[in-house]
Formats: structure tokens, sequence, C-alpha cells
């Protein structure tokens, strides 16, 4: 059975660092891309950070020089390192996984950045 476990959201001050993990279990192949998105309350889920099967790195505009997305050999683990947080950060959080031309999530881990 796929699943996609995700770890590590919180609560913290702005400028403060959190660090989410999603470890994907029961994929039989390799995964392709590896996505993190995010949705605020009232607004649209939208794609923070992606990473495909060979490595190549694409930021949303608004996270990028802050956020650092990152895969492991396998493959099967990817974690978002996030930096200098701002509330407009605050978000549930939704790990993303690519396989096989369908896409799967995981459940969300709230983010929340105070002021």
């Amino acid at each position: 059975q796929v699943q996609l476990v995700e770890s590590g959201g919180g609560l913290v001050q702005v400028g403060g660092s959190l660090r989410l993990a999603c470890v994907a279990s029961g994929f039989i192949f390799s995964i392709d891309d590896m996505a993190w998105y995010r949705q605020a309350p009232g607004k649209q889920r939208e794609v923070v950070a992606i990473v495909d099967r060979f490595g190549k790195i694409d930021y949303a505009d608004s996270v990028r020089g802050r956020f650092t997305i990152s895969r492991d050999n396998a493959g099967n683990t990817v974690y978002l390192s996030m930096n200098s947080l701002k509330p407009e950060d605050t978000a549930v959080y939704y790990c993303n996984v690519k396989y096989w031309n369908n896409y799967y999530w995981g459940q969300g881990t709230q983010v929340t950045v105070s002021s």
C-alpha cells in the first residue's frame, strides 16, 4: 500500500527554522518527482519546491533562497529545510509524489509562524 508520511511541522517564531520530512513507502519502482506544496487558509494549494529523480530542483519565487529541498539517495524520502520563516509561510504543507504518471499526497503537516 502506497503511503506518504510527513513530519516536522510546528510553531516557530518569525525568522526561525523548521525541517519537514516525508517518507514514501509501498512504491515498487523508482519515484519520479517529489515535491512540497502548501495551502494557507482561504487560498489555493501552491507548489513550494520540487526535485525530480535526477536531482533537478525548482522553487517558488516566494521561498527561493530561504527553503531547501533535498532527497535521500534511495529516493524515497524528501526534506524541506525552511529558514528565515515569515508569517506568510504559515500553511499546511503537503508532500506530493509523481509515480508512473500518478500523483500521491501525504496527509499534511501544519507550519505556523508567529510574529
